[in-house]
């Protein structure tokens, strides 16, 4: 219906330029002619007003159809309106909701800077710590504390316990028969560095050389001092504080390993230490186990020996109790006699009675006598 008002619009115009071109016409014949006649005047009258009446009913069906045009343009442009408002809003809700979770996603990149970032200071001041000597040691015996005490309960171990000669090792662990694990955190890390950061062929062999060394004194150290017949285990531990050391050693330098066990010392990484820690835990708790079951052995013999002092004494009560209940019997027997006895005298007293009875009774009545 919008696409054919246009053309109704230009069909009612060019209607009303023809009307106009026709009275024209008649208009100029009129006066081309010196007198005009009258029929000719009334049909141009006639066609004048038909023209009026067609112009008028086209602007009124203009008018109309302008109007349902306005209107019909009004409620597509409120539908329009509608509908782009709905989009605008859907299209601000998901736009608010994206950076809602893009708000959030930079703040867990933040957080996760933030942690990068103290990791990385964390890792410098490691670093810083581990190129001090002292302070490496300190670490590695820091480690090495935290693991047993992690593991152990308290009293099972002891830091810097003193031996009998004198000597203070870094950890003793207190086994099931009273002798000591001695555990060392000492390591030559330094050596371990120059050797994994040599570049050529010589500085390597120059930095085995000196970790062979090291390794190998710190060895004879902890066997000599920390190894004490009677005191301690049979064998000591040294503790490395670092899983890629442990690993480092233990693939290149293999035979230093299988010396160092020879010399009853063991080398031990972290993870190594906490299994033989849980190993060391669960013999303490076999070791306590085994004292309660002799505990309670005991007990229980002590409860079997009750058991039967009581069975004695229960027997003797029920000799006792047996009698007693014969004593009591035998009274009740005697009681029975006398109360038997009682009731023959009673009714031996009843008969006398009743023979005094008859005789005052039988009194009055005798007959008397010729001289009484």
């Amino acid at each position: 219906m919008t696409e054919m008002m246009p053309i109704l619009a230009i069909a009612a115009v060019i209607v009303a330029l023809a009307a106009v071109a026709v009275m024209t016409m008649v208009l100029i014949r009129s006066r081309a002619s010196a007198e005009p006649q009258p029929d000719v005047l009334g049909e141009l009258a006639e066609a004048q007003g038909a023209a009026a009446q067609r112009l008028e009913a086209m602007i009124r069906m203009l008018g109309d159809r302008q109007s349902q045009l306005q209107n019909a343009v009004n409620e597509r442009l409120d539908n329009v309106t509608h509908r782009l408002g709905e989009s605008l809003q859907k299209t601000t809700q998901h736009t608010s909701e994206n950076l809602q979770k893009l708000h959030e996603r930079l703040g867990v990149i933040d957080n996760a800077q933030k942690n990068i970032t103290n990791l990385a200071s964390q890792v410098t001041s490691l670093q810083s710590v581990l190129s001090n000597k002292q302070e490496r040691g300190a670490f590695g015996q820091w480690r090495m504390e935290s693991i047993i005490q992690d593991c152990l309960p308290k009293g099972t171990y002891a830091f810097q316990h003193t031996l009998s000669n004198r000597t203070r090792p870094d950890c003793c662990v207190f086994m099931p028969d009273n002798r000591a694990l001695v555990i060392d955190a000492k390591f030559p890390l330094e050596s371990v560095t120059a050797y994994r950061e040599a570049k050529t062929d010589e500085e390597r062999k120059i930095a085995g050389q000196r970790l062979r060394m090291d390794i190998g004194k710190h060895v004879s150290d902890i066997a000599e001092k920390y190894l004490i017949p009677g005191e301690t285990q049979e064998f000591a531990l040294m503790f490395v504080p670092s899983e890629a050391v442990y690993a480092e050693v233990s693939d290149s330098f293999n035979d230093l390993v299988q010396k160092a066990l020879r010399a009853k010392v063991v080398l031990m990484s972290p993870s190594l230490l906490m299994l033989a820690v849980a190993l060391v835990q669960q013999s303490q708790k076999d070791a306590h186990m085994r004292e309660a079951a002799d505990k309670i052995q005991d007990e229980v013999a002590r409860l079997v020996k009750d058991v039967g002092l009581l069975g004695d004494r229960i027997r003797k009560l029920q000799t006792h109790f047996n009698q007693a209940g014969e004593d009591i019997r035998q009274s009740i027997v005697s009681v029975e006699k006398i109360e038997s006895r009682g009731e023959r005298i009673q009714q031996v007293e009843v008969a006398a009675n009743d023979t005094a009875e008859s005789n005052v009774i039988a009194a009055p009545i005798r007959r008397m006598e010729a001289g009484e």
